[in-house]
């Protein structure tokens, strides 16, 4: 999700339009959430969401500390709550910091990102509209998105720990606070984390300089740019909000090996929508053929970059150049395990065989998708 646009625009649906709220269902629902920061064999994202949630209701019941958390959602989209704790005045905030920094260091490990991307955990609105209601005072509830794409609906709790169960379709008569990770800071330290696992492996090292290729590098280079995109759907439920997508360029580079450039793309997150970002998607100065392949996903949240580096090494290690360009595409999808497939890295498309000249709208295999491309000279300086 990028964080310049509402946390979940989208999280109460149509209903928000309506001036007729819907009342909470199933209010007094027993509290089952692991604490924040509790040591597990293997928490999962979701979960450490969920308990982080809980434990920012409850900790709501200080007046003073519901009072610092309502005035920092009013003044922005999303706030991080590792800073938000950090900085707080309240004796409850700062009883949470602590518990904050385990909970983000639990979710960073969840993700293989262990050291790489600093505080992760942030809260927002489920919906601008409810700005209003918080404002006036109306007592929040906190919730993390539902981790089930097809959940009709998900738990939020209150300052004395209850859940409510509210559905997805409706509007609750409550601002909602909700709590998850910032997705494109995540991205990035993600694609970083496989950039560093293939170059260990000499699977996107840069090129080697010849005699040949310095005079060519010295004229510029030839690159393939993306100027506009369009996904008819970015893999991502509605109740989730902005979708991240990244994308792995794939091909046999300089010395023969299997090559996967990585290419964060934090402006598409929303489906139907056209993007002209003019960026560069393939460097040709790195790939031996005039052929390459694109595979588009999305991180859904429970994504492990540093697993799905390994899975993509691995798979590639066994693939030798036979003396002509072959689709690694396949081989790249086939190496994420199926069973991150749901709320993992969701496939969005793929283009093959893009060549240095190739110009115009290519739609994507899956039919997911197209983008119009076009060769683009990168002079030097």
């Amino acid at each position: 999700m990028s964080a310049s646009t509402p946390l979940r625009t989208a999280l109460i649906g149509v209903a928000l339009a309506s001036t007729a709220l819907v009342p909470l269902q199933g209010t007094a629902l027993a509290a089952q959430a692991e604490p924040v920061g509790a040591a597990t064999a293997a928490p999962s994202v979701s979960g450490i969401e969920k308990a982080t949630a809980l434990a920012l209701a409850r900790s709501l019941a200080d007046p003073a500390w519901s009072g610092e958390v309502r005035r920092a959602a009013l003044g922005s989209d999303t706030v991080g709550l590792g800073e938000l704790t950090a900085d707080a005045t309240a004796a409850a905030g700062r009883k949470l910091a602590a518990r904050l920094v385990r909970a983000d260091e639990d979710v960073a490990a969840a993700k293989g990102l262990s050291g790489r991307a600093g505080s992760l955990l942030r809260l927002g609105l489920a919906d601008a509209s409810m700005r209003s209601r918080l404002a006036s005072g109306t007592a929040p509830l906190v919730a993390a998105a539902p981790s089930d794409d097809d959940a009709s609906t998900f738990t939020a709790y209150d300052s004395s720990g209850t859940a409510h169960e509210l559905a997805l379709d409706s509007a609750p008569d409550r601002p909602v606070y909700l709590v998850d990770v910032d997705g494109a800071k995540a991205v990035a330290a993600g694609l970083d984390v496989i950039d560093k696992a293939l170059e260990a492996k000499g699977l996107n090292a840069p090129a080697r300089t010849s005699a040949v290729s310095a005079t060519a590098a010295a004229a510029g280079i030839d690159t393939t740019r993306i100027d506009s995109v369009r996904i008819a759907d970015v893999k991502e439920p509605f109740f989730k909000g902005d979708a991240e997508i990244f994308t792995l360029v794939t091909g046999f580079g300089k010395d023969g090996k299997p090559r996967v450039d990585t290419v964060d793309m934090p402006y598409l997150n929303k489906e139907n929508t056209t993007y002209y970002p003019n960026q560069v998607l393939v460097n040709w100065a790195n790939y031996k053929y005039d052929m390459a392949d694109a595979v588009m996903m999305e991180d859904d949240g429970d994504t492990n970059y540093q697993a799905l580096a390994k899975a993509i090494v691995a798979v590639l290690l066994t693939i030798t150049d036979q003396g002509a360009y072959i689709p690694l595409a396949d081989a790249l999808l086939d190496a994420v395990p199926t069973s991150w497939w749901t709320d993992d890295p969701d496939y969005v498309d793929s283009w093959y065989t893009l060549a240095r000249t190739t110009s115009g709208t290519r739609n994507g295999a899956a039919g997911n998708g197209w983008m119009s491309v076009s060769p683009y000279h990168v002079s030097e300086l």
